[in-house]
């Protein structure tokens, strides 16, 4: 049978309401099966066997005390009172020792020598006894023992130690969730349930691949074992980070090549690798990622692993310029087909029948007629004979142009309109703001996006100044001079004139040039530095309205909105509330009028864009929270100076304004039968539980949507999905982009597992905790965060796992990296709970990563540390990134690192005087300014070379980043720092190593 053709079995299930103006489905949805929920008791799993517990390292010279931290822990073992050292490993993630694996005794004792020399350090380990069958292995004979996986590069120390580790975690405010229901609209966010034991007739099999990262429990070797003595860090011996090393294997062997989508269920190269996608009936990785590209059959399963099951959906994405570009069908008035049932377009899995006048709908399974202009006779494989020529027959996205009935009122839609609203308080004309974003403008409106091969823009424009009241200008090209019409009122907003407010701005330049000459000056003398803010937004909102069309507003503001008018806020930062049970009060929006004016806005395709310069606090949580429900994006610069952030706001701006985008969108997610999407995370609006609303999406916003099962889901015909999103493009055309993907279904756990996206897997988490922390405290979020990891991974070495001893960390190869993103999470601003940080920070990241996509959260969890002393002047190619941990830095090195969002250049206190020279034109380090901006455009090789890094890091962002240069050991060093990942936070958290041990105990719990 064709790949292109799945053809659903179950019976109808689901109800799929109707989109753009068609009725409804049949039926409600059956209630969906709670898995992840609160309040139930952990899973219990069988104790993995028992049996010599092996150890990578050897008795070697004592350290330092500085570096053991000891804990004292007295357990019932007979006489023995068990002291537990804690060695924390430094930084390094994974640990190779070139000493051969050493027995622990069953008891008391001591650790016994190794007889014979190492062979390899990936040693295969042989079990002598067969695995209980309560863990889903089959029986061993006598003569079959089994293997294990071979060690891969990730071995490490064996953990050792008694099953009750007691204690506190190595994180702060980290333990087991405790128990009750969440605090009321806790949704998106549960903890771990009881699990089931999987389907019966189904047992588990030995397959996938393990990374059996082994080590000591940060290491704990208690007297139980045999004490062995302190540990000389200088003989445990990092291997390449594992994070670094699965981005290079990757882009080793999937770099390069041609990505075809032709087959259901396969896993996409990583984010980080640079491939080419040729689409033959999915959806490319660009536009659509899961979390498993292999779903459960049955809720029992998804219950049982507690892996999520999600989609991240960037719509818009850029497409590079040697893929093919989106194809638009049109089918003249007739519009898209669709099934008549669940209403699903038009697509690759509907399978043809009755030589090609029936179609049988994929999602849904009914049968329907085919148009008489839509027939075409099929070919011996029952494939229509058009099908290469028709794009929604032999491609996962393509585009339909849309009729008159999915426009509002049943009218052609208009060209959208850039409304651009500067603050002009004192603050912002003392700084030098105005003046920059006037003259800014006068050559950026040239650039305003348009349709692929059109002349000029169709895109309007219009202009606001406001202070405590706000002001209009006419800018009609007939006039000579631009007017200014003045609402003081501004309880009751309303737009003073409808002509000559929004134009062409190719027809009004002059006008329009004049104007912005002309700002600055007439608000030179202001003392006026109380500023509205809501009413600035409503102003917007009803200029669009009048004038019948969508758009975005692009606000510059400068301080919280004191003045007496709608939305007044006040200042409610309280550091008091930092780790406390009301912490979340402070990144709760203050609703009310911001409320429904981020509906108001929704409904007339109006997205908010806000960039703000704030000296103080201004509450984010509110101020952003209308842009992040209208697809917007919200820039912050705070203490904002000319001469040191010009640059980077204006690059901001800049790609703001000529980015691609879409308006007055909604999307709908439908499903095969047997499940359905529950959730949806990004910069949206829901009235109601399955249509998600924009007022605009650009190549930026990615929607990340969660899935639960409704009914069984058949190997055969695998879980189909279906992203349709209606909208209006740049020029004013009502048209609706389909993205198509096809997941493969299996009973058998190691097929999920083996299918995971540790990328899309961390940006659900990302974007699920996140949202939790607005109902729940922050101790609560993290607890949960790690309780669910561990029962997925416990899950695993449960099911799928080959056996090993009880002390090996078995990870699937999938999700090897999964923990370091996990641990880079909690320790993110949001999660952090430090007073030390800004709330306004604090509050603006967690807005900004709620409509991240999958490369762009990677990036910010563990962002690229890349060498530059050692670099090849001629080559093309970027520097391989190291891990990021202090101990890659050297003294005598100089490193780039970049997360997205900021851009530092760390400059070792040992760097040779020559390469200072070469990259700043000084003759030595104390020579080089940290207030540089920019690099000095030197001609010489390693200038050159790292310009063209630097410009091409900042090509490839959404966002501008703005460079610091960091020396070592200096003051400026310390937000550098943050950034290393795997090292322990300064605000909190802890290191990799630490938080590998703490996971690996709760697994153990778990299983025990």
């Amino acid at each position: 049978m064709s790949q292109q053709g799945y053809v659903a079995t179950p019976p109808y299930s689901q109800a799929q309401p109707g989109m753009g103006g068609y009725p409804a489905g049949f039926g409600s949805a059956p209630a969906q099966p709670l898995y992840r929920h609160y309040g139930g008791p952990p899973q219990s799993f069988p104790a993995p066997p028992t049996g010599k517990d092996t150890c990578l390292w050897s008795p070697i010279p004592p350290v330092k005390s500085s570096s053991i931290y000891i804990q004292q822990r007295h357990h019932n073992l007979g006489t023995l009172a068990c002291n537990m050292l804690l060695l924390r490993l430094h930084s390094c993630s994974v640990l190779k020792v070139d000493h051969p694996p050493l027995a622990f005794p069953a008891g008391p004792g001591a650790v016994q020598s190794p007889q014979a020399p190492p062979t390899s350090h990936l040693t295969q380990q042989q079990f002598q006894t067969s695995p209980p069958t309560a863990m889903g292995h089959p029986p061993m004979g006598p003569h079959s023992s089994q293997m294990a996986h071979p060690q891969s590069p990730l071995a490490g120390p064996t953990m050792a130690g008694p099953q009750s580790m007691g204690g506190p975690p190595p994180m702060g405010g980290m333990g087991r969730p405790f128990p009750g229901p969440p605090p009321p609209g806790a949704g998106g966010f549960q903890q771990p349930g009881p699990g089931a034991a999987g389907p019966p007739g189904h047992p588990q099999q030995l397959q996938g691949t393990d990374s059996t990262v082994t080590w000591s429990s940060t290491v704990a070797i208690t007297k139980l074992y045999g004490f062995v003595g302190p540990f000389s860090m200088s003989q445990i011996k990092p291997i390449p980070g594992i994070k670094t090393q699965v981005i290079e294997d990757d882009q080793a062997k999937r770099g390069g090549q041609v990505y075809t989508t032709n087959l259901r269920g396969q896993v996409p190269p990583l984010v980080t690798t640079d491939y080419t996608v040729q689409d033959q009936g999915n959806a490319s990785p660009r536009f659509m990622r899961c979390t498993t590209y292999s779903f459960p059959c049955t809720a029992d399963l998804a219950k049982q692993c507690q892996v999520p099951l999600a989609t991240i959906i960037k719509p818009f994405a850029t497409v590079p310029k040697n893929e093919t570009p989106m194809y638009v069908v049109n089918h003249g008035e007739t519009g898209p087909i669709r099934c008549n049932r669940c209403k699903a377009y038009m697509c690759p899995y509907m399978q043809f029948t009755d030589g090609g006048r029936r179609y049988q709908c994929g999602f849904c399974n009914c049968v329907n007629e085919v148009p008489a202009f839509y027939f075409q006779h099929l070919d011996h494989m029952g494939k229509r004979v058009d099908f290469y020529e028709r794009p929604e027959l032999s491609l996962g996205s393509y585009e339909f142009a849309a009729t008159l009935d999915y426009c509002k009122n049943n009218k052609p839609a208009s060209p959208p309109a850039y409304i651009f609203m500067i603050d002009v308080s004192y603050a912002n004309i003392k700084s030098g703001l105005v003046r920059l974003v006037c003259d800014e403008l006068k050559t950026l409106l040239d650039n305003l996006p348009r349709e692929d091969g059109a002349e000029s823009s169709m895109v309007k424009v219009g202009f606001v100044t406001y202070n405590k009241i706000l002001h209009f200008y006419n800018v009609k090209s007939a006039l000579a001079q631009p007017q200014m019409m003045v609402v003081s009122d501004t309880a009751e907003m309303f737009v003073p004139l409808l002509d000559g407010f929004l134009v062409n701005f190719q027809e009004s330049r002059a006008v329009i040039n004049n104007l912005l000459d002309q700002i600055p000056d007439m608000f030179a003398d202001t003392n006026e530095s109380e500023t509205v803010f809501a009413p600035v937004i409503q102003a917007g909102v009803e200029a669009l309205k009048a004038a019948e069309c969508s758009g975005k507003l692009f606000i510059f503001h400068s301080s919280i909105p004191t003045a007496e008018a709608p939305g007044k806020l006040k200042n409610r930062d309280d550091k008091k509330l930092i780790n406390t049970e009301k912490e979340k009060t402070l990144f709760q929006p203050q609703k009310a009028v911001y409320e429904q004016l981020s509906k108001d806005c929704v409904s007339q395709g109006c997205s908010v864009d806000l960039f703000l310069f704030p000296s103080q606090y201004v509450d984010i949580a509110t101020m952003g929270d209308v842009a992040t429900h209208t697809g917007g994006s919200v820039f912050k610069y705070s203490n904002f100076q000319v001469e040191r952030d010009g640059q980077h706001f204006l690059s901001d701006l800049r790609k703001d304004v000529e980015k691609a985008i879409g308006f007055d969108a909604i999307m709908r997610v439908r499903t095969s039968t047997g499940f359905r999407a529950t959730d949806f995370f990004g910069a949206i609006h829901m009235n109601n539980t399955t249509d998600v609303e924009m007022a605009a999406v650009d190549c930026d916003k990615a929607v990340t949507v969660e899935f639960k099962h409704d009914d069984t889901l058949s190997e055969e015909t695998g879980a189909l999905m279906q992203c349709a999103l209606l909208y209006t493009t740049i020029s004013g055309q009502r048209r609706l982009r389909i993205h198509n993907l096809s997941l493969n279904c299996s009973a058998q756990l190691s097929e999920l597992y083996k299918s995971c996206e540790t990328d899309a897997l961390i940006n659900f988490f990302a974007k699920s905790a996140y949202r939790a922390m607005l109902n729940q405290p922050l101790k609560t979020v993290k607890e949960i965060l790690v309780n669910q990891a561990a029962h997925m991974l416990a899950c695993y070495r449960k099911n799928c796992a080959s056996p090993s001893a009880a002390s090996q960390l078995i990870l699937p190869d999938a999700m090897k990296v999964f923990p370091v993103y996990l641990n880079s999470l909690l320790k993110t601003g949001p999660l952090v709970g430090s007073a030390e940080l800004s709330t306004d920070d604090r509050a603006h990241q967690r807005l900004s990563t709620t409509a991240m996509g999958v490369e762009d959260t990677q990036l910010l969890l563990y962002p690229r540390l890349i060498p530059l002393h050692n670099m090849d002047v001629a080559s093309d190619v970027v520097p391989t990134p190291v891990r990021c941990s202090e101990e890659r830095l050297t003294d005598a090195g100089m490193f780039l690192l970049e997360n997205g969002c900021s851009l530092f250049l760390w400059l070792g206190q040992a760097c040779p005087p020559e390469m200072i020279q070469s990259i700043f034109n000084v003759p030595s380090l104390a020579h080089v300014s940290i207030d540089l901006r920019s690099l000095p455009e030197l001609d010489n090789p390693q200038s050159q070379k790292l310009r063209s890094i630097v410009d091409s890091l900042l090509d490839q962002r959404p966002s501008s980043m703005k460079l610091m240069i960091v020396k070592q050991k200096d003051r400026s060093e310390i937000m550098f720092r943050q950034h290393l990942v795997e090292d322990k936070g300064l605000h909190g958290g802890a290191s990799y190593m630490d938080f590998l041990c703490y996971v690996h105990r709760e697994i153990r719990q778990v299983l025990t």
